[in-house]
């Protein structure tokens, strides 16, 4: 795998578990609302039924998800499915810290928590019937709804980081599978491999706005103008060679042959060439 598709998996990994982490805080504190008050028979808020289911399902969904990253990562239908479910709970967290802005003051005077309203000075919250936990004072209540509050605006952010970051893994696993075996990556699938101080090549760009099209021909203009045999002969302002009776570089008359009308045999009067009386090859 190239260095690009182990950095987006390490970071999708960071983000599922600051994701997980938001959530199991919700989960936690809520939780520990619908005990007590369930325990004690006091009233229970919608909102606080709604808020635990949300962040009980944001955990599993984390959890599957810090799976599917490590195993499944880039394939295109479980990254899509990904990206679907955290749009759904960045919705359903902007819902949890709607539900809990009741928190997102500084605690102190008067003050709505799940236990009740009323003022942080009294510390006066309902008992119910009996019960074995112990029911926690206003001001406490709401700095617990305060951490809820926060750690809900969190959850939206990084839920909402996941989705480039599920779309990146697709294209990074589409172009892995685009390149087959070749040297430049070890024989395996996967884009070439190159060090970290080499640049890229530089694409060319010829041929990228239409990857069938021809080379350009030549035209006429490209070719030089022909001249004449006579100019570019080799010895020009010479006499010019006559094909019978020149004389060679080696000093002796060629052989030459006329035509004499009405001759014996073929009509044709031979002379031939005189000896060299010099073997040597000195002229």
């Amino acid at each position: 795998m190239a260095f690009g598709g182990v950095a987006l998996k390490s970071l999708s990994l960071v983000l599922r578990f600051i994701q997980f982490g938001c959530a199991a805080v919700i989960l936690a504190i809520f939780s520990y609302f619908l005990a007590t008050l369930h325990n004690h028979d006091l009233p229970i808020d919608t909102y606080i039924r709604a808020v635990e289911g949300i962040s009980g399902a944001a955990v599993l969904y984390t959890i599957f998800a810090l799976l599917l990253v490590c195993c499944l990562g880039g394939i295109a239908f479980f990254s899509l499915l990904g990206m679907l479910l955290d749009l759904s709970f960045c919705g359903a967290f902007i819902y949890v810290a709607y539900a809990t802005r009741g928190g997102n003051g500084s605690c102190r005077g008067y003050v709505n928590t799940p236990f009740g309203s009323g003022n942080t000075n009294d510390n006066t919250v309902p008992q119910g019937n009996g019960g074995f936990t112990r029911l926690p004072s206003l001001h406490t209540a709401c700095r617990l709804e305060t951490a809820c509050f926060a750690v809900a605006i969190v959850a939206v952010v990084f839920f909402l980081l996941s989705i480039p970051v599920e779309l990146g893994l697709i294209k990074h696993r589409r172009k892995e599978k685009a390149f087959g075996p070749s040297p430049n990556n070890g024989y395996t699938a996967g884009s070439p491999k190159r060090k970290f101080w080499q640049r890229k090549q530089k694409r060319n760009t010829m041929y990228e706005k239409n990857a069938d099209a021809l080379p350009t021909h030549a035209t006429p203009a490209d070719f030089r103008t022909s001249y004449a045999t006579d100019t570019t002969a080799i010895g020009a302002g010479e006499a010019p060679l006559n094909k019978y009776g020149n004389v060679t570089s080696y000093g002796h008359q060629t052989a030459t042959t006329t035509h004499t009308p009405g001759a014996a045999n073929d009509g044709y009067v031979r002379t031939h060439q005189p000896y060299n009386n010099n073997p040597t090859g000195t002229f």
